[in-house]
């Protein structure tokens, strides 16, 4: 339903903390969550309410993107924005609709294969570098410019501004990324007739790209992904009525709450300085949204014993967050990843609401089989903000 008309504001504060791929499956019998020592977490598990989410539908999985939209109770299914426009959003570009925005990685190609779809995972230092000298030497594809603009690692932002207003079909172009290793790369193929100029310019820059970088050992080839142009869409604050921010390393997430209104507060580092940023920005907000990524990164990478370190890390810091004495604290995940999977997952999301108002005492630690049984049950994604709302005592009743 619409909570749109029960929304009321006060002066209650919320804390959002996606631990991005939080969700894992067992190795040698126990997840990574059952697996890392946390005694922060588990300790806040007993106190809260419990639950498991699905981030888009049942046996669905999402991507990065879907899988925040879910969380912040947009119907991912409704709204499906291409990662480019989060990406370019995060990156700092201020988009037009003019236009098309997409998600780069460098790769390394031998022989026509792609043998690292990451490039080594470059240092950031390179990709400035090797971003600069394309910049550089592709400043316009037939009638269109070209920006570019350096990510984290081994990715990259590509925006192609258009003379004209770009529609959402005319962006609708196929990934170049064949998503393995051992692959020739796709080409960018359209989706609609719309999408014909795209294509072909895309596949202009690819070739650019290429004997620019042809001299590079690891970075020598570019894989273009999430094609899409600005989408029309409520803003968080219209939505729910509450002063939003977001604290966020990676250039994507601070992309998809600026689509969404959210403060994107500038950070470098890790957990360490989030939470910090956490601590200076917290008086100034209604809602803040931390988000912690290489617990995602090293669950893609096969990493086991990274992503229980990774865990371990954020509940050393937990206490200075609790420190805050928020009203709501969620901690919970976009989506699942499980290191036996080396990727993302549809199994459903630990979930984790902390606020005077809970039932609590149903599990003993935060961990997948212990949420199961707690008080939330396992719900749609898109239900976590009414139950925000609801514990920040920002929803009126409902009916007479």
């Amino acid at each position: 339903m619409d909570i749109s008309s029960l929304i009321q504001k006060n002066n209650t504060k919320i804390i959002f903390v996606i631990l991005d791929g939080i969700g894992g499956l067992p190795v040698n019998g126990k997840t990574e969550l059952e697996t890392a020592i946390k005694p922060n977490l588990d300790a806040l598990a007993r106190d809260s309410a419990c639950g498991l989410h699905i981030p888009v539908a049942h046996g669905i999985t999402p991507g990065s993107g879907p899988g925040h939209f879910g969380v912040f109770g947009y119907d991912p299914l409704k709204y499906e924005i291409g990662r480019g426009v989060l990406e370019a959003l995060g990156v700092g570009i201020e988009l037009e609709k003019t236009d098309v925005a997409l998600r780069c990685n460098y790769a390394t190609l031998k022989n026509g294969i792609i043998t690292d779809r990451r490039a080594g995972r470059i240092p950031t230092e390179k990709n400035i570098e090797l971003t600069g000298k394309l910049s550089e030497e592709i400043k316009e594809i037939d009638g269109v410019k070209i920006i570019l603009k350096p990510g984290k690692e081994h990715r990259f932002c590509l925006v192609m501004r258009f003379p004209k207003k770009i529609s959402e079909k005319e962006a609708m172009v196929t990934d170049t990324d064949p998503q393995k290793e051992g692959k020739e790369p796709s080409e960018p193929l359209p989706l609609t007739e719309e999408a014909d100029e795209v294509a072909k310019i895309s596949k202009k820059f690819i070739e650019r790209a290429q004997e620019v970088l042809k001299n590079e050992e690891k970075a020598n080839y570019i894989l273009l992904r999430g094609f899409s142009a600005m989408p029309d869409i409520l803003s968080f604050e219209q939505k729910y009525g509450l002063k939003a921010c977001s604290i966020a390393v990676y250039p994507m997430y601070r992309g998809i709450t600026k689509l969404l209104g959210m403060k994107a507060v500038p950070v470098e580092g890790d957990i360490k300085e989030e939470v910090e940023i956490l601590k200076k920005i917290y008086i100034d907000y209604d809602f803040i949204f931390l988000h912690v990524k290489k617990i995602d990164s090293f669950g893609e990478d096969g990493n086991f014993e990274g992503k229980v370190k990774k865990i371990e890390e954020f509940d050393m810091y937990l206490p200075e967050i609790l420190s805050l004495k928020h009203d709501v604290l969620v901690i919970t995940g976009d989506h699942s990843t499980p290191c036996v999977l080396k990727a993302h997952s549809w199994h459903p999301v630990p979930l984790l609401i902390n606020s005077p108002y809970v039932l609590g005492r149903t599990v003993n630690a935060f961990t997948e089989r212990e949420c199961l049984k707690g008080e939330l049950g396992i719900i749609p994604a898109t239900s976590i903000m009414s139950l925000v709302l609801a514990n920040s005592l920002r929803l009126r009743k409902f009916g007479a």
